[in-house]
């Protein structure tokens, strides 16, 4: 077992990491210290090999490491080589039921592979799966959902949920181990945020493969990243977790970026400049809101240490501006620019859109 050590790109101060083995993803490391991990999966038909790399693409430079990608069918195995051969970032095959199409789908290139060892079929099936993912070095995420838990688990699952998710996900690191195989990763999903949390609390205490995080079908937009954050974040603020997904019913672009934002908010990972904006009251003085949501676009690939503060009044604002690299701070017919501590410059409103510019180039 590997030992975990500290993420080059984590501060000192984020929680130890739970040991675990590490697994390696086309050149993304899973585990075993490598950092906490942020992936999605593409809403195409996989058949559809030119919207689907498209969308891998816009997944990639929102910050996704990993982009899933659903091989159901020999339409969507037929678009894997080229999927593969053009992404930015390592493709991960989500199979189901038909182990043929888990072997089509290695022999394309993909990098790791999704599957319920429990569907493939018969032993001999998932020993031709393994041997095949063993051959190319490609790690096997075993997938256990409370959605599609095994009818054996059924009696157990009625009184005791995470325990059921725990023993199925351990009877599958067997089923796997039984055929020479034991590069995995795990995940133990519901759409039951506290279901999520003891099940992986539970899991992490006597398993050291890496667990990948989530809450599954967990709804739109708000209320999905709620529910996610609110299991993740716990889960990796005591140290469990080596990679994550917030699964949204909403552009999957939203994942990743509500990912990056709450490994920020740990201190697990930076990619992103941070947009501190007051919540706005019946003081403010400007649209806070339409101007923070700009600044947060204009910033958004400046180096991930910088800090810029929007506030809409001089109750808080000066203090906020002062403490940002730059600041933004209005006032009843002017805005002061503040640049690490200092105030350089006050605007008329009309001028902020073009400052803004030239403010946020100065801290490339």
């Amino acid at each position: 077992m590997t030992s975990a050590g500290s993420a080059p790109d984590r501060p000192a101060a984020a929680a130890a990491r739970r040991a675990t083995r590490q697994v390696d993803a086309g050149g993304v490391t899973i585990g075993g210290g490598a950092p906490v991990r942020v992936q999605s999966m593409t809403t195409t038909r996989t058949a559809d090999a030119e919207a689907t790399l498209a969308q891998i693409r816009e997944l990639a430079t929102a910050g996704a490491e990993l982009v899933r990608v659903a091989v159901n069918d020999d339409a969507a195995a037929d678009a894997l080589p080229g999927l593969v051969r053009e992404a930015r970032v390592p493709i991960v095959a989500d199979i189901h039921f038909q182990h043929r199409l888990a072997l089509r789908a290695l022999d394309a290139g993909i990098r790791k592979l999704r599957i319920n060892p429990g569907n493939l079929g018969s032993r001999e099936a998932l020993r031709e799966v393994a041997a095949a993912a063993a051959d190319r070095g490609v790690p096997i995420r075993i997938g256990v959902n409370r959605g599609s838990l095994h009818a054996r688990y059924a009696q157990q699952g009625g009184r005791d949920m995470p325990g059921a998710l725990v023993q199925s996900g351990l009877d599958e690191i067997e089923a796997l181990a039984a055929v020479g195989f034991g590069d995995v990763v795990v995940s133990l999903k519901s759409s039951d945020p506290q279901e999520v949390i003891e099940a992986c609390r539970r899991f992490s205490r006597i398993c050291d493969a890496p667990l990948h995080l989530g809450v599954t079908e967990a709804g739109t937009l708000r209320a999905g990243t709620v529910r996610s954050v609110a299991a993740l974040s716990v889960l990796l603020a005591e140290g469990i977790g080596d990679t994550v997904r917030i699964s949204l019913a909403a552009d999957p672009v939203e994942e990743v970026l509500a990912a990056w934002h709450m490994l920020s908010a740990l201190g697990l990972r930076q990619k992103f400049a941070r947009v501190v904006a007051c919540p706005t009251c019946g003081r403010v003085e400007v649209d806070v809101v339409a101007l923070a949501a700009r600044v947060e676009a204009l910033a958004r690939d400046l180096p991930a240490d910088r800090v810029i503060s929007v506030m809409g009044c001089i109750v808080n604002g000066p203090g906020e501006a002062k403490a940002a690299d730059l600041g933004i701070a209005a006032g009843k017919s002017r805005v002061a620019i503040y640049r690490h501590g200092r105030i350089v410059r006050q605007v008329a409103k009309e001028e902020l859109e073009q400052v803004l510019r030239e403010e946020i180039e100065r801290l490339r």
